[in-house]
């Protein structure tokens, strides 16, 4: 990204030139395997990506938050007074969430003046929304909070805007990732407890690379909450026989014992692919630490098989890039990722065979689809940050 460009645009709308600025960036989030265990407490294996979100923020002094992005033609001005009201511009909504967290924690605010430039795709299911709601509370952080707010907090009260504010029932993991990645780590976490670990990436010849479908999907509107619920009432089925709050405390073995207690089929489906998710998550950690590449694929591969034929939230657009991908060669594991119902998936393929499996793959889904698919290099980064010197190495 052209920080001298953002800057000449940053003074193109707000004017000023002569006051300074400050930059930060957080990025976007690939999550290797454990889907939808986010939000029911289990475990989650993300991690940062090169791309994401820039803010350029300035202070003032007028009681006015005004919000632009690079991506999108509608902006915003908005009275401090009024940031407790949800906005009719959708990509507004993230950075006013948290503002409105700054706000029930009785943290002083003021007027700013905010241009947004990310170059994670819309859409994409590589946690956009996340990038622009921890970019904008480590900046709020750093320029308000006296003293300032940990990652953890951060973390936390960016997961409750999206909750509370934006209206989408995520779980803790986006926030996460894209707060304390790290390079050339992913981040190996309880979704309960919030413990987590740092997991070394070693590749050894093979390339993760994400496969964008261009089918975009929208939480709100989608079945993500629908899936929420659906765990939630999976629990109150197993209460009945074992004292659980969430999912993630029981292991497959326990769960394969009493899951007729689940009388409703699609329930248990649910439950089915939650708790034997968490347990490829921990079988997926042990992979990656022996070095086990072929296994680590295995489990992808065995993830998104539970995705589509179990929680049901791929379609035919995912399920199309994973199988034109397993079929090619050098091709490991692929499976989507993100919450499902369009974007990406993430493909584990031999560095040798990349360009051929981008060919191959994107032939073969847009044949089937009619949609033209885009292939990224996930390079694992680190997180959110203040940017004070962008032309350092």
């Amino acid at each position: 990204m052209d920080i001298d460009h953002l800057k000449k645009i940053f003074y193109s709308k707000f004017g000023r030139p002569d006051e300074s600025l400050k930059i930060y960036f957080a990025p976007g989030r690939v999550n290797l395997i454990g889907e939808h265990t986010d939000y029911n407490g289990g475990y989650v294996l993300p991690c940062a990506l090169q791309f994401g979100t820039f803010l350029l923020i300035r202070k003032t002094n007028d009681g006015m938050v005004r919000l632009v992005s690079t991506n999108a033609s509608q902006s915003a001005t908005v009275p401090l007074e009024r940031i407790t009201c949800k906005n009719e511009i959708q990509w507004v909504n993230y950075p006013l969430g948290i503002f409105d967290q700054f706000r029930q924690m009785k943290l002083p605010l003021s007027g700013f003046e905010m241009l947004f430039s990310g170059d994670i795709p819309s859409g994409a299911g590589l946690s956009s929304s996340a990038s622009i709601e921890m970019v904008t509370a480590y900046a709020l952080s750093s320029m308000l909070a006296q003293p300032k707010l940990g990652l953890l907090d951060l973390i936390r009260l960016s997961r409750k805007a999206e909750n509370q504010f934006v209206g989408v029932n995520c779980g803790i993991m986006d926030q996460f990732a894209v707060g304390l990645g790290e390079k050339d780590h992913a981040l190996f976490i309880n979704c309960h407890t919030l413990e987590y670990k740092r997991i070394p990436i070693v590749l050894n010849g093979f390339r993760l690379i994400i496969a964008n479908t261009n089918k975009p999907r929208d939480l709100v509107e989608s079945k993500y909450n629908e899936r929420v619920a659906e765990c939630q009432l999976a629990v109150t089925y197993l209460n009945q026989t074992t004292a659980i709050s969430r999912l993630g405390e029981i292991s497959f073995m326990q769960f394969f014992k009493i899951q007729d207690r689940i009388p409703d089929e699609v329930i248990r489906k649910r439950a089915r692919h939650v708790i034997s998710e968490n347990q490829r998550v921990l079988n997926a950690v042990s992979s990656l630490l022996k070095g086990d590449l072929r296994q680590f694929g295995a489990l992808m591969n065995a993830s998104h098989e539970s995705l589509r034929e179990n929680y049901e939230v791929t379609g035919i657009e995912l399920d199309t890039m994973v199988e034109e991908a397993q079929k090619q060669p050098g091709v490991l594991g692929a499976r989507m990722t993100g919450a499902g119902f369009g974007g990406c998936t993430v493909n584990l393929v031999r560095e040798d065979q990349v360009d051929t499996f981008c060919n191959r793959v994107g032939e073969g889904y847009k044949t089937k689809t009619g949609l033209t698919p885009e292939f990224y290099f996930a390079e694992i980064s680190n997180g959110v940050k203040e940017i004070t010197n962008p032309y350092g190495t």
